[in-house]
């Protein structure tokens, strides 16, 4: 596979994560194809920090205040009051044990809610730190949604144990589709270690089944080593011609 292609996989999507930060179509982005992944990931994270940077003396007054307040009522204040929104916001800014403590107390529902606002960037000493129970349950309310960016962009800042249970919860066409939205591209090869040795020809034979997954498992397959592309060739076969075609092509 050429490195022009794998660039046009990349860019397609950061231009998915791009219109969710601007809370726009894709559609409405595509003129931004031929722009260079890199390029688009460093505006993207521009957009974020205008975003999140905004009235920021302001939040860190509110995070100074919510010291004051048991973590029940301010747990209360944050789902009732405040909102998603302004959670993500001040998560960025609020004490560590803090911020755990108030997102062990908030039902996954409303964290999936906070999660898809969230910079994972700015949260991730909280984020690693959130009991394995309730990650898992935000995980299934986001796949619920079929809200694959916020699970992708989440991957990075939790724990490898964690990582493998919460991916275990995920379908074959879901974790596709995570893997494709995922912040650091270079970490898929480390992530698909951390599945079962089946699973990855599960992944293929999934995409093969369904036309809409052919760019997510090519670009999957950009990004593995050459000892886990190995493994791939014997199943290839059984694979439609195009993708099969697509497939030999990109792992050669």
């Amino acid at each position: 596979m050429t490195n022009k292609a794998v660039t046009n996989y990349e860019s397609e999507a950061e231009i998915l994560k791009l219109a969710r930060v601007l809370d726009v179509e894709p559609a409405r982005l595509e003129y931004l194809a031929r722009v260079d992944a890199g390029d688009l990931r460093a505006f993207r994270e521009q957009v974020t920090d205008t975003l999140f940077d905004a009235n920021i003396a302001v939040l860190q007054r509110m995070a100074l205040a919510a010291r004051l307040l048991p973590g029940g009522v301010l747990a209360k204040i944050a789902e009732k009051v405040f909102g998603p929104l302004l959670c993500a916001r001040i998560a960025g800014v609020v004490d560590v044990a803090r911020g755990v403590d108030v997102a062990k107390r908030l039902p996954p529902r409303f964290l999936a809610e906070v999660a898809a606002e969230l910079d994972p960037r700015r949260a991730s000493a909280i984020i690693s730190r959130i009991p394995l129970d309730t990650v898992l349950a935000v995980a299934n309310e986001l796949a619920r949604k079929e809200d694959w960016i916020t699970l992708g962009r989440f991957v990075g800042h939790l724990p490898d144990p964690t990582v493998r249970r919460a991916l275990d919860e995920i379908d074959d066409p879901g974790l596709l589709r995570i893997a494709f939205v995922l912040d650091d591209k270079n970490r898929i090869d480390h992530v698909v270690g951390l599945l079962p040795a089946h699973r990855l020809g599960r992944l293929i034979t999934a995409a093969g089944a369904d036309e809409d997954l052919w760019t997510p498992a090519l670009d999957l397959l950009n990004h593995l080593g050459d000892a886990r592309r190995a493994t791939l060739e014997p199943m290839l076969g059984a694979l439609p011609d195009g993708f099969r075609e697509r497939a030999q092509a990109t792992i050669k």
